[in-house]
């Protein structure tokens, strides 16, 4: 069974790992968004794809993000130079970043160069930039406009939301790999990521909700609300701002006229919908929901 999988922050990234569990490395597709990418250090970092690549190569941090004992010489060294290191990477994270800014630099596109990072986690699974144009989000809260890794780390998400805007989104478009994957897919699953601004901006690219429309799997989406609320990040507020109910019912609304079904811990009515523990914080638990997503989509008529 081939499976497409979008995804953004942490929730997607531990479904990508138990789909992983489940149809194999060679049958995965994870497009990634992009929104979150930044310039820091003088490399490309790229949030959510390398995200997404750690949990798929076994080797997650403790924290949930970068890579499981990783070493900070070079941020102990920056900070003992007097530099700034308010986003921080272990050694190995910039290693990585490395690798994809040298292939930049070369001229090959998003979608290559992460690919030697994906290569290099060891990792047998696609994941896929959304676009290779740049995109950028950038969050406006109490009359200041920030990059989104400036809003979430320097200014700890706080502040009265009032813009999310998307840099560049109108010049990006779906990569021939991203188009092919959603194409060729038996099941499109949308991650239990931020809907605002980890699935928004991928949906957000010009022919992305097209190609969605477009194919013939089942697409069906994981709701990142458990037991009502969110496990982390500041994904109600976003939903609050934005207008989406902070529940099952509002991620259903949210994504009406993409998706076929909704999976959720929380009874949903006016759409097929699975009702089943979406707590994922164990392999087994990462496994059990994806199995039972896959069994839900493949039943859908």
């Amino acid at each position: 069974m081939r499976v497409a999988l979008l995804s953004g922050g942490t929730g997607g990234a531990k479904l990508a790992r138990g789909l992983l569990d489940e149809v194999g490395a060679e049958n995965l597709t994870v497009i990634a968004n992009t929104g979150d990418d930044a310039e820091v250090y003088g490399v490309h970092v790229a949030p959510d794809p390398d995200l997404v690549t750690y949990w798929l190569a076994d080797a997650i941090d403790e924290r949930g993000y970068g890579i499981r004992g990783d070493t900070w010489e070079v941020m102990e060294a920056l900070d003992a130079a007097g530099r700034p290191t308010w986003f921080r990477l272990g050694d190995r994270d910039l290693a990585m970043c490395l690798i994809r800014t040298e292939a930049l630099a070369a001229g090959r596109r998003l979608t290559e160069a992460h690919s030697e990072v994906v290569r290099a986690m060891g990792v047998g699974a696609h994941v896929l930039p959304m676009a290779d144009e740049p995109v950028r989000t950038r969050v406006t809260a109490d009359g200041r406009e920030l990059p989104f890794q400036e809003f979430m780390i320097v200014g700890g998400a706080r502040g009265t939301l009032e813009a999310v805007d998307l840099d560049g989104i109108e010049a990006a478009r779906p990569t021939p790999e991203v188009l092919a994957a959603l194409r060729e897919a038996d099941v499109i699953v949308i991650g239990p990521s931020n809907p605002v601004i980890s699935i928004g901006p991928i949906l957000a690219v010009p022919g992305m909700r097209a190609a969605l429309s477009e194919a013939s799997a089942p697409v069906v989406a994981v709701s990142p609300f458990v037991g009502g609320e969110v496990l982390k990040g500041p994904t109600r507020a976003f939903c609050e701002h934005a207008g989406i109910e902070p529940s099952a019912a509002g991620i259903a609304a949210a994504y009406a006229g993409l998706i076929d079904g909704l999976v959720a811990d929380e009874h949903v009515s006016g759409i097929a919908a699975l009702e089943i523990d979406t707590l994922m914080d164990s392999d087994a638990a990462r496994r059990a929901v994806a199995a039972s997503t896959l069994e839900f989509a493949t039943a859908l008529p």
